[in-house]
């Protein structure tokens, strides 16, 4: 994934850049980045690897180099950004969310024979956010360079460009990730996530409709191409990768996934398949809140059987060492033993796409002495990696444990089938929920309905991507 801030004040912007964009350090792991225009000292710019290191440690003695009264950010889990640019468009930052799945085609197209050379990252591939900016320039102005970009590429691309003017900001042409405008007496700023610039003391101002392109200022926005009709914003927004402060459509995240562990209870009283068990919990962090809807509805108390430890090690992949992460993994579960010994306990985790970790948790819950353990999903089994982000994104969906499984039970003849398998309310979809409770180790497992997922989020089932589980786009 990845997220972004930007900010364009009558005042100096770099605090409310440097937190606002620390503040998106849940959507990626790999760089940081910010960039800041000041009218004497022109532009500023600085990435760090942020692997090991969380953002705000990397860039607390950067701050006093920069000085300027508009800036951008991105965290990033791919390539290393903002990018400086220099072209007939004149010197400008860009940041970009988003994949380009035809990035060697683009590159064939339109530039192998014309005397155009792109910087190869270490993996040999074209940064993709510099691939953006040079479809960018093939126009006349900005805002036609962004259109034009965003027709051309497979994949969706949200960007941010700094200019000396102030901020150009493009959300996806299907909006499939949000861009939010929050507002002060000072000046705007531009983010993913809404909660970062209220915290900032920024008020909601505007949302862009999908495909529209806004030039931001200290005075306010002004739209430079209009939104479109058409919209498919990513569902995992709610069910998973969104802060629980944020909202989107609308939608706050946190109310989102109250309801759907409501729903999720609802169904399956309403089928008698309620198990019978001492609490219910959530793989935390993001299956706590569909957990507590869970709980409200079912009758079920709620109780949290174990915690992260994270002072230490936030992220269980930081270790560069494969066996060092495992481990980690595994050191961060602390159990609480009054709440697992003896007990029959069922946990909500927000999704379920390779199921190694979810496997291993159920391992450590019978090992410190649970008697059951029953899973729930709060979203329907994933059939496809994500096309569009990097939330699900694989080398196969093989690797997916719901599509791995179909091809165990079936082999080929059960890829035609993928729907069916979906939906447990089917013979093939109770094999797979079977198959699936067997190699994982649960006593019980189920998944949240596409219908009770859409529910939840309550926005027109059209306008929302659901590409991870019906592979329709």
């Amino acid at each position: 994934m990845g997220g972004f801030f930007g900010a364009v004040s009558k005042q100096d912007c770099v605090l409310d850049l440097f937190f606002g964009v620390d503040y998106h350090s849940h959507l990626g792991t790999r760089r940081g980045g910010m960039a800041v225009y000041d009218r004497k000292n022109g532009f500023q710019r600085q990435i760090h690897n942020i692997e090991n290191t969380p953002f705000r440690t990397k860039f607390e003695k950067d701050l006093s180099k920069f000085r300027g009264c508009s800036g951008i950010g991105c965290i990033s889990d791919t390539d290393p950004q903002p990018l400086l640019v220099r072209s007939h468009l004149g010197l400008y930052a860009i940041s970009t969310v988003g994949i380009v799945n035809n990035a060697e085609t683009l590159v064939e197209r339109y530039f192998s024979d014309h005397g155009h050379q792109f910087m190869a990252m270490s993996s040999g591939k074209v940064n993709s956010t510099e691939l953006v900016a040079a479809l960018i320039n093939q126009k006349d102005d900005l805002a036609s360079g962004i259109r034009y970009a965003q027709e051309q590429i497979d994949g969706s691309a949200t960007i941010l460009i700094l200019t000396p003017g102030g901020i150009i900001a493009a959300r996806d042409r299907l909006g499939r990730l949000p861009v939010l405008i929050g507002q002060n007496l000072d000046g705007c700023c531009v983010s993913f996530e809404s909660f970062a610039y209220r915290k900032l003391g920024y008020h909601d101002a505007y949302e862009l409709g999908p495909r529209e392109i806004v030039r931001v200022t200290a005075d306010g926005w002004e739209t430079l191409s209009p939104a479109g009709e058409e919209m498919k914003i990513c569902a995992f927004l709610w069910t998973y990768y969104g802060y629980p402060n944020s909202t989107y459509e609308g939608v706050n995240v946190e109310v989102m996934r109250y309801r759907n562990g409501e729903i999720m209870a609802r169904e399956e009283a309403g089928r008698g398949q309620l198990p019978e068990v001492d609490c219910v919990a959530g793989v935390p962090d993001s299956g706590i809140p569909h957990a507590i809807g869970y709980s409200n509805r079912s009758g079920r108390p709620f109780a949290r059987p174990f915690v992260k430890y994270t002072p230490t090690w936030p992220r269980s992949f930081m270790p560069d060492n494969q066996d060092v992460r495992n481990q980690v993994a595994k050191m961060k579960q602390i159990p609480v033993p009054d709440l697992i010994e003896g007990k029959k306990l069922l946990f909500v985790d927000d999704s379920i796409v390779r199921g190694t970790q979810l496997r291993e948790t159920v391992e450590f819950l019978y090992e410190s002495g649970a008697e059951e353990v029953h899973i729930r999903s709060a979203c329907p089994p994933i059939m496809y990696g994500c096309k569009f982000l990097n939330f699900s994104r694989s080398n196969s969906d093989m690797e997916l444990i719901a599509r791995k499984t179909v091809q165990e039970l079936e082999g080929d003849e059960g890829q035609a089938h993928l729907e069916e398998y979906a939906d447990a309310s089917t013979r093939r979809g109770q094999c797979l929920l079977k198959a699936v409770c067997q190699k994982l180790g649960f006593d019980s497992l189920g998944y949240q309905s596409l219908d009770g997922l859409l529910e939840a989020i309550g926005l027109d089932r059209d306008k929302i991507c659901t590409y991870c589980w019906t592979g329709q786009e």
